[in-house]
């Protein structure tokens, strides 16, 4: 009898809270909970950076990363928080680190050798799970790296220099194609053009247009840059993303076109030996099934825009700051004429360039074009004392840790931060350990002999005082010039010119 009066009166209860609270106001009450749970939640961490601030921090730090670029929007998060700083890229959590360190740390470990970014964006520009640069899947990017590494080290580097000074000698030869009717020499694409022609050479053989693919390189390149981190709702906006799928489908379709005459000349070749090379590789790793066609045209495709897209910008950079600093001018001269004096440079001078390689190396930090390295980690970790959970996003900030820790004039472009030995950990241009830069001997190969080529050749001025200061410059995935400037061509004189003697 009483459990009955007892479950009447509860019954009542119910009904009596149905009709007096509104359904809406039971939702407002259950929402607030969980964003305090959520605020609550957040508020734990421990690592520096913006706040959660009910979702609205990630939001902002988002929008900041697609309005200023990653560069940009990186060095505002380090400046304003420290060396170590927790954002969020598209809501997941991403650690910005400049601090040398951290940065050694991810790089030493295979458990960072993933990379993040939109699956939309890198599926659309042939990155997703394919070729080497952005491939995020670490077991198809290990197999796929071992052919880049074949052909970027041992005798193809030996090869190297003779096909690059051959490419220069060419070029400089008709260097009026480059130049526009005031007589400055366009160096960006001049230094491209080279490069394409040299990567082709070595890796491809097989005859192109070098002006046109250039212009579809910087057109890819763009689309990369633009897509990298864009949220999903973004590709469901056809004519948003429309610019950017076709100038990748351009570059695209003019690989496939080649990397088909290349199978068809491996197929009527006599002796393959004649036609091996890094695409001949690839092509018979597709014939055993161990690629994809797809995976097979990506590979050609990075392997050709690695040195038009960024390592021409750093030989830009290099040479107006050539022009800008004589006395360093004087002394790679200097060493030229010791070294490799009239004759043509070999293999064997590389070692003992070390003026060159230390402007290189000078340059690369103080003028750095790529100085972001992105990863996720793969399992939980700790750096540094913070911990690091499995699928947090990592930006590697080297552009700026090079300007912190051990050079003694950080913020000055001289010779002198390199005068001693700088131990490794504290200088990053090509990073280190599983996932370094493949072609980073050869990188380094291909720019000595540039610079060796064209100054014993020319003597080079920027126009109105330009220089890579003053240069107008965009920071995203990389660091780029602002090519609408009208000042980037720069007056090449002979060096056996009187106008050069002059000077």
């Amino acid at each position: 009898m009483v459990l009955e009066v007892l479950n009447s009166v509860h019954y009542n209860i119910i009904s009596m809270v149905t009709e007096v609270v509104p359904v809406a106001s039971i939702a407002i009450l259950l929402l607030t909970g969980f964003l305090l749970l959520v605020w609550n939640y957040k508020n734990t961490s421990s690592i520096p950076g913006p706040g959660y601030f009910l979702g609205i921090g990630p939001l902002i730090s988002y929008c900041r990363f697609l309005w200023m670029g990653n560069g940009s929007a990186c060095n505002y998060y380090n400046k304003t928080y420290g060396e170590f700083v927790r954002v969020w890229i598209y809501g997941e959590e991403t650690l910005i680190i400049s601090k040398s360190s951290s940065v050694f740390h991810v790089m030493k470990h295979s458990h960072y050798t993933s990379r993040f970014g939109s699956k939309l964006g890198l599926q659309c520009i042939g990155m997703h799970e394919k070729g080497v640069i952005f491939n995020n899947n670490p077991v198809l990017w290990k197999a796929v790296r071992t052919y880049f590494m074949k052909a970027l080290s041992g005798s193809g580097l030996v090869r190297t220099v003779t096909v690059c000074a051959d490419s220069i000698t060419k070029h400089l030869d008709r260097l009026e194609e480059v130049r526009n009717e005031s007589g400055y020499v366009d160096v960006l694409t001049l230094v491209r053009c080279i490069m394409l022609d040299t990567s082709n050479k070595l890796f491809l053989g097989i005859p192109l247009n070098e002006r046109a693919i250039v212009v579809k390189i910087q057109g890819y390149f763009d689309a990369w840059q633009a897509l990298l981190l864009k949220p999903d709702i973004f590709f469901k906006i056809s004519w948003l993303r429309r610019k950017y799928e076709k100038s990748v489908e351009e570059l695209k379709e003019e690989m496939e076109i080649l990397v088909e005459k290349k199978r068809r000349r491996i197929f009527i070749a006599e002796k393959l030996e004649d036609s091996m090379d890094f695409t001949t590789e690839l092509i018979l790793a597709e014939k055993r099934g161990d690629l994809t066609r797809e995976n097979v045209n990506q590979c050609v495709l990075e392997m050709l825009i690695a040195a038009p897209d960024t390592m021409s910008v750093s030989v830009f950079f290099m040479l107006f700051l050539i022009a800008k600093h004589p006395q360093v001018e004087e002394a790679i001269m200097k060493e030229i004429q010791t070294v490799v004096a009239e004759r043509e440079i070999r293999i064997d001078d590389m070692q003992k360039l070390k003026v060159v390689e230390n402007f290189i190396y000078e340059s690369m930090r103080y003028q750095p074009v790529v100085d972001l390295v992105m990863r996720k980690a793969l399992e939980d970790d700790v750096i540094d004392g913070y911990p690091v959970k499995k699928g947090t996003n990592i930006i590697l900030n080297i552009g700026r840790m090079h300007r912190l820790e051990f050079f003694p004039k950080p913020n000055e472009f001289t010779l002198e931060n390199f005068a001693k030995n700088v131990p490794y950990r504290y200088f990053q241009p090509f990073g280190f350990g599983p996932r370094a830069c493949a072609g980073k001997y050869i990188a380094m190969v291909m720019m000595k002999v540039i610079l060796v080529t064209l100054l014993r050749r020319f003597h080079m001025q920027t126009l109105h005082g330009q220089c890579v200061e003053k240069m107008q410059k965009k920071n995203d995935l990389s660091l780029q010039p602002d090519e609408t400037s009208d000042l980037l061509g720069m007056i090449f004189i002979p060096r056996n010119s009187d106008k050069c003697l002059d000077h």
